[in-house]
């Protein structure tokens, strides 16, 4: 039986970091399982676009794809652009949306992982306050999925964690940095939960500034490379199930 094809879609971003970024975790992912065909496609600002990747695909003869939105929280991008565009999809391809990567544990150990690449150490978490750095979203369902991470990477040890937003909602990253300060929190550490560079991830770092260590974004990391195959194999069991009831 062949297995479905993955198609990984981006948001897109006129920094040309973004894309890069973004074609490098997909071909992590791609080398974690060769068996599995991985595509990538942009809502906006790069090529491919998502309708092109999906005539090529039906061209090429494909039947079956699971289309995976490269993003952390389910807000607009996830309820309703994505699936506008999946709409119109050619009608010899069965397409399913697979669910948005976060929350997951293997997004906290990403986050773990840049904070420690950053300088930090495991025997640093009881003396260091972390800000989780969002892009932002109006969304509450996004917004609530922002604090339930930043309460499971509390959990992990480290003596306090805030959200935070470089859009759309507060408070932004300096004004989290800020608090920690003043809670007397001796070492500050900034950890954007973004996925590649761009205009808003380039706010965290503005905001960053009066923080002692800043993280990079979450990048081509091997745990996030994993949960994209994560989110592929939920995606098909869920199908399976359907079929079988």
């Amino acid at each position: 039986m062949t297995r479905p094809v993955l198609l990984v879609i981006a948001h897109g971003s006129r920094d040309p970091r973004h894309a890069a970024t973004v074609h490098a975790l997909v071909r992590r992912s791609g080398r974690l399982r060769p068996g599995v065909r991985v595509e990538t496609a942009f809502l906006d600002f790069n090529v491919p676009s998502v309708p092109a990747v999906l005539e090529r695909l039906a061209a090429e003869g494909v039947r079956d794809v699971v289309a995976l939105p490269l993003l952390l929280t389910r807000a607009f991008h996830a309820k309703a652009d994505i699936p506008a565009v999946l709409r119109e999809a050619p009608s010899c391809l069965r397409v399913r949306q697979a669910p948005v990567l976060g929350p997951s544990p293997l997004l906290v150990a990403a986050l773990e992982r840049r904070l420690y690449e950053a300088g930090l150490t495991p025997a640093d978490k009881r003396s260091t306050g972390v800000v989780l750095a969002s892009a932002g979203s109006s969304d509450p369902e996004a917004i609530a999925v922002i604090a339930e991470m930043a309460r499971e990477l509390r959990h992990t040890g480290w003596c306090a964690v805030r959200p935070a937003f470089a859009s759309a909602s507060l408070p932004r990253t300096e004004d989290a940095v800020r608090a920690l300060r003043a809670d007397g929190v001796r070492r500050v550490a900034v950890a954007p939960y973004v996925i590649a560079p761009g205009r808003l991830p380039d706010r965290i770092t503005e905001g960053a500034a009066g923080a002692d260590v800043l993280a990079d974004v979450l990048g081509p990391s091997p745990e996030l490379a994993k949960l994209l195959l994560e989110r592929y194999d939920q995606a098909r069991r869920a199908e399976e199930r359907a079929a079988a009831a």
